[in-house]
């Protein structure tokens, strides 16, 4: 299945990828992060899948009800219509699956198939009669199915066939508990679809969307709460692992973590859609996984602030189209990327701006990361792009050096606090000057991805919408210009040069055109006066989208396919911003910087 036909279903703890073809092809339970028991998506219905579909399809439609996470995929056959709906309710005692199957027209024939295969398509459970239910148990899981429907053991499957007439309904609930601790009750789920749509329509409803954007920005936000882990507010950068940013390639890594560089993007793409909530909950997991020594602070964590996201091979999962190595963990994670120092400090002052309630504690943080930063920000780096490769002098990483100095001068300028503002003001003015003199080519007129080289990068699109330049400065005009020459392909623009050879990052290979980069350029083309260009640019992306308003992290423009894990929040989060920056007075010059 192409990642187009991919859906998500979620309880703001964890979530499920289900296909067109009625089939739940990835979930892990009971966190994002933790162990799949469908793996399908990475391999083959041997690896875990639960699918309910007719076997002779003609067509198919779905959609999710409005503005909820509640999907509905309607099989049309030969012989009638049967609709699947499938949700996941926002956890209560256990997480749930719950599906119903429902007759529309005709008389349609059902196939069920569950095929539960813990530790990530590997372990075979043991299958047994609980009740009226099927319990599945391998070591410290175990998953429970209530259904009225008829279902039988074949080649270590369940399954069944089902005659649906119209107005008939079948559900199925699975449900996943402890193994050691006994079964919990499956919900009615009738009653926890209506309470789960309910839910997600409440949340919606708060939305502060932008016309004619209303709908996708409702969309995208309601992707970016589908990727928040609910008990401690962090924001995972997608539900999948090891999605290939190329088809076939090597570039698969795991994303069920919290990146640092995502915080000021997603809390200001919060703010301003007035989820004052959410935005400090996600400030407030920053805080709570920073504290300690500025030195060890990292590029990302767990959904809980986990440290230890050690990173290895799956060998036994052939991958998505055979993209090896399918990895879990991300050794990324021990990265120095100097970068993330001013995102975080970048997101406490968006959070000051906006009224979020300050804690006490997070000042003296902020300080001691604004001294240590003040002291390392000459020392190269791995960059914002996480490059496996030597260290060097990134100009982005520089510019968030300066962003991070700026922040706390302002905090002191702006918002009253304490610290030695007269040495971060010449911290700021120092780097400033060496990014300018150190990072620019003067030559082809434009900024460089780091100093000394000729290779170009889609993060310096951001800085003007930092408020590092003005967006009429000639070095931004150019280095817009340059990455339009460069790091364009038909339209959309990739991180950086990529080859089928040994990479500046360490890597062979290509990799799609990347979704944030470009909406990136669209808020360049606001503030550069191109506004024209940016809503035919941003019209574009919107199209790249598949059928229920979802984006991964990439595009391929050869195959004209998504590429890369699923859902993205970066790429959700940079459309909302990028909505925003075209359809209000403010625009885009107000996106990170302050007025």
């Amino acid at each position: 299945m192409r990642i187009e036909d991919l859906a998500i279903i979620g309880d703001t703890q964890t979530l499920a990828v289900v296909g067109k073809d009625g089939g739940v092809h990835w979930l892990c339970l009971p966190r994002f992060d933790s162990q799949a028991c469908f793996s399908s998506l990475l391999g083959g219905k041997e690896h875990g899948c639960w699918t309910i579909a007719p076997k002779e399809v003609t067509r198919v439609e779905r959609r999710y009800r409005k503005d909820s996470l509640v999907l509905e995929t309607d099989f049309v056959t030969p012989t009638g219509t049967v609709r699947v709906t499938d949700a996941m309710p926002v956890r209560g005692e256990a997480p749930d699956v719950v599906r119903v199957v429902e007759g529309l027209s005709g008389s349609v024939e059902v196939c069920v198939e569950l095929v539960i295969r813990f530790d990530y398509g590997r372990t075979v459970p043991w299958v047994r009669k609980l009740d009226v239910r099927l319990c599945a148990v391998a070591g410290p899981n175990a998953l429970v199915l209530a259904t009225p429907a008829e279902l039988h053991g074949q080649d270590l499957t369940t399954v069944g066939r089902l005659a649906i007439h119209r107005g008939d309904r079948v559900p199925f609930t699975l449900t996943w508990y402890r193994s050691h601790e006994a079964p919990p009750r499956s919900p009615d789920p009738y009653v926890s679809i209506d309470e789960t749509d309910r839910t997600w329509r409440k949340w919606t409803a708060r939305c502060q969307g932008h016309a004619p954007y209303c709908d996708d920005i409702a969309r995208s936000l309601l992707t970016l709460k589908a990727l928040t882990y609910a008990p401690t507010g962090g924001v995972v950068a997608a539900g999948t692992t090891s999605l290939p940013e190329a088809i076939g390639g090597v570039r698969n890594w795991d994303y069920r973590y919290c990146w640092l560089r995502d915080a000021a993007f997603s809390l200001y793409a919060m703010l301003h859609a007035g989820y004052h909530e959410e935005a400090a909950a996600w400030r407030d997991w920053l805080l709570r996984a920073i504290a300690g020594a500025p030195k060890d602070l990292q590029i990302m964590y767990g959904p809980a602030g986990e440290r230890y996201l050690d990173e290895r091979t799956l060998d036994w999962l052939p991958g998505y189209e055979d993209s090896r190595p399918v990895r879990i963990g991300n050794a990324a994670a021990t990265q120095l990327q100097l970068d993330v120092y001013g995102e975080v400090l970048d997101t406490f002052h968006q959070a000051r701006r906006f009224g979020v309630p300050t804690d006490p504690d997070s000042w003296p943080l902020q300080r001691a990361i604004a001294d240590w930063l003040e002291s390392s920000w000459q020392q190269p780096d791995e960059g914002l792009w996480e490059i496996r490769g030597p260290r060097r002098d990134f100009t982005f990483s520089k510019v968030m050096a300066w962003v991070g100095m700026d922040r706390v001068v302002k905090a002191v300028e702006q918002h009253q606090m304490e610290g030695p503002v007269d040495r971060w003001r010449r911290a700021r003015e120092a780097i400033c000057r060496d990014v300018c003199e150190k990072g620019w080519d003067a030559e082809r007129n434009t900024f460089t991805q780091s100093y000394g080289s000729r290779d170009l990068d889609a993060s310096l699109l951001l800085i003007p919408t930092v408020g590092f330049l003005k967006p009429h400065d000639p070095r931004v005009i150019g280095t817009v210009a340059a990455i339009e020459r460069e790091l364009v392909r038909d339209g959309f623009v990739l991180r950086y040069p990529t080859s089928e050879g040994p990479n500046i990052d360490g890597l062979r290979g290509s990799e799609g055109a990347f979704l944030a980069c470009s909406f990136w350029l669209v808020d360049a083309y606001v503030l550069t006066g191109r506004r024209k260009e940016a809503w035919r640019l941003f019209e574009r992306l919107l199209a790249v989208r598949n059928d229920l308003g979802l984006m991964s992290e990439e595009y391929d423009v050869q195959r004209k396919r998504l590429v890369g894990n699923f859902p993205q929040a970066f790429s959700h989060v940079a459309l909302v911003n990028s909505a925003r920056a075209l359809t209000t007075d403010e625009g885009a010059a107000q996106l990170r910087k302050e007025t």
